[in-house]
């Protein structure tokens, strides 16, 4: 004990971390064919996929059925105990369930086993004993065995736990390559993720429109393109002709420079004032273009056009930003 308070938390904190490291190791090193015997039962699964188990080992679990989810293998947590009083009915036959247990002999998950084997679903086991009971009525065994807990008293679960989840992890993402899961597919199961706006917001969903938009025509004069642009609050306004078409764009930018000038401006029109040919993004374009526009030519706003180059919003660089994209 003695010895134990002499050294820093800095350096029991980083022993832990090469235990738990090496432990995954060792196991990366026992990994065999029934890995693969594993992913090709989930590959081939018609059902659900059912991932069980008890305390930490049933934390782990539904953490695992979290990222298969979320990598494009559906799955959903089943507590044993839960599943030993009704709500084994979510089982059929299709199915695959994971069982997680350390020591493979946990009794609410064993109590069970007879059931799904009646079921006739496949099993796979995470379990670091092989010749436990788990292990004996599994279709697939994998061996997440550890040497030892980081816990001083090997009791509390931790390494085995990690070792667990590293596990799940290594199907989920093997799985996620095997299935051509794209980051688009992944992005829509995240729609509130940095990823997920990335790669599915479009520039119609946050564009402002309507009467937000400010436009005059080409022959106004100076001083309601002015105040077009200055009531709308975006520090500029799209210019268009008769037909409602964008012929060109006036900021503030410009108006600064126009006072600069001197003489008198204010008499002049829209059509004299404006940048003719003003760079434009389409309404169905990827949030995330729009920005790497807006940031390539150093602009902070983009007038948004249909087809025929009528203006339909407008999006500014502070919209983006705020998403975080």
């Amino acid at each position: 004990m003695k010895e134990a308070e002499r050294t820093s938390p800095v350096s029991d904190g980083r022993g832990i971390l090469i235990q738990e490291a090496e432990a995954l190791r060792r196991m990366a090193d026992r990994l065999d064919d029934s890995f693969a015997a594993a992913i090709d039962l989930l590959l081939g699964c018609r059902g659900k996929i059912i991932i069980a188990g008890m305390g930490k080992s049933g934390i782990i679990g539904q953490k695992i059925a979290a990222t298969l989810s979320s990598t494009g293998t559906t799955a959903i947590f089943l507590h044993p105990a839960d599943a030993a009083h009704g709500d084994l009915g979510v089982v059929a036959g299709n199915d695959v369930v994971i069982c997680l247990s350390k020591s493979g002999m946990t009794e609410e998950l064993n109590f069970i086993i007879p059931a799904l084997r009646q079921l006739e679903v496949s099993i796979i086991a995470f379990t670091g004993n092989l010749r436990s009971y788990l292990a004996r009525n599994a279709d697939v065994v994998l061996d997440t065995g550890v040497e030892q807990e980081a816990c001083p008293y090997d009791l509390a679960p931790t390494t085995s736990t990690t070792a667990m989840l590293a596990m799940g992890d290594a199907l989920a993402i093997c799985l996620m390559k095997r299935k051509n899961f794209t980051d688009l597919e992944f992005a829509l199961t995240h729609p509130k993720g940095s990823l997920g706006r990335q790669l599915t917001m479009r520039v119609e969903d946050l564009m402002a429109r309507e009467e937000a938009l400010p436009l005059v025509r080409e022959e106004a004069p100076l001083a309601d393109l002015i105040l077009e642009m200055t009531s709308k609050r975006y520090g500029v306004s799209g210019v268009v002709d008769h037909e409602g078409r964008l012929t060109g764009i006036f900021t503030d930018g410009d108006l600064r420079r126009l006072v600069q000038q001197g003489g008198d401006f204010l008499m002049r029109t829209a059509r004299e004032v404006m940048t003719p040919d003003p760079k434009t993004v389409g309404p169905e374009l990827l949030a995330k273009h729009c920005l790497e526009i807006l940031e390539t030519y150093r602009i902070t706003q983009l007038m948004v056009c249909d087809a025929q180059q009528r203006p339909v919003g407008l999006v500014h660089i502070h919209d983006l930003v705020s998403l975080g994209l």
